[in-house]
């Protein structure tokens, strides 16, 4: 990195860009910078799950910065302020996204933290792509690296206009998407995860509920040998525990945590435990600053 460069990161606080992709898609990126006054650790970078955006990572955002790490978060193509692009939506296509993230932000030494269709879109970089060097570290919550076989009324339910009206209702929406987290989870975040869904295009949620159909990248992630970790509520209801459980199985550097009590929404449901994990990982002698 130039000096320049260098120095115009430092003294950042926040900023907003947009990320050009090759097929043209125009990715809305947040880059955040540590607080003042912590010492300068690993960057993060943070990838939403479907029917999500960025602002997901709210509170695991704040901990990270107050810890010292830079934090590079976006909108995947389609959701929130980023556009949809020419090609059809695959996860090699969201892997590919992540590296212009990457690429674009300079992000180094990346501990990637990926919720749901988010680490799908991690795995996919970690596994195929010539630049994953700058990857040194995986957070996995809530995903699988195979087994997302969505079936056809699912993917019909998420493209139907009365589903959206649905979700647009805060009691109707909240109660229709209760299933996907834990017990006794905080009302705000059960609503925050309805206003979500509501924002999001029932085309966009259709098409990323089955683009998964067949996907199956165990096999290269066997290669992968970044320290990772796999987190995943015992009582998830997208994706089946056993899954996330073979996915840690499968890396080789990676251990699995079991969550009790938790759904499958965890950035909203136990933001903290992304936090440590992090923490762990960049604790690693294998990790080091920018």
């Amino acid at each position: 990195m130039s000096a320049p460069l260098e120095a115009e990161l430092a003294r950042e606080t926040s900023r907003e860009l947009t990320v050009r992709t090759d097929d043209g898609a125009e990715l809305a990126v947040t880059v955040l910078a540590p607080l003042a006054g912590t010492a300068p650790s690993v960057d993060v970078v943070l990838v939403h799950g479907w029917a999500h955006t960025r602002r997901v990572w709210g509170t695991v955002a704040d901990r990270l910065i107050r810890s010292g790490h830079r934090v590079v978060l976006y909108d995947q193509r389609g959701h929130g302020a980023s556009t949809a692009g020419r090609t059809p939506v695959s996860v090699e296509r969201l892997g590919a996204d992540l590296a212009a993230v990457l690429g674009e932000t300079d992000a180094r030494g990346a501990v990637v933290v990926g919720h749901s269709g988010g680490g799908f879109a991690a795995l996919s970089y970690a596994a195929h792509d010539p630049e994953a060097g700058r990857l040194h570290g995986l957070v996995l919550l809530g995903t699988a690296a195979h087994g997302q076989d969505t079936p056809d009324s699912e993917v019909k339910m998420m493209g139907n206009a009365l589903f959206s009206w649905a979700l647009r209702r805060s009691w109707l929406g909240g109660k229709l998407l209760s299933s996907t987290m834990g017990k006794g989870v905080d009302p705000v975040a059960l609503d925050v995860n309805r206003q979500l869904f509501a924002a999001t295009a029932p085309h966009v949620r259709a098409e990323f509920f089955r683009c998964t159909r067949g996907w199956d990248v165990r096999e290269a992630l066997k290669k992968v040998t970044v320290p990772a970790v796999v987190l995943h509520g015992e009582g998830d209801k997208v994706i089946a525990p056993a899954l996330a459980e073979i996915l840690a199985e499968t890396l080789p550097g990676a251990r699995f945590e079991p969550v009790p009590g938790a759904g499958h929404m965890l950035p909203l449901e136990r933001p903290l435990l992304a936090v440590s994990a992090v923490a762990e990982l960049t604790s690693l002698s294998s990790l080091s600053p920018r």
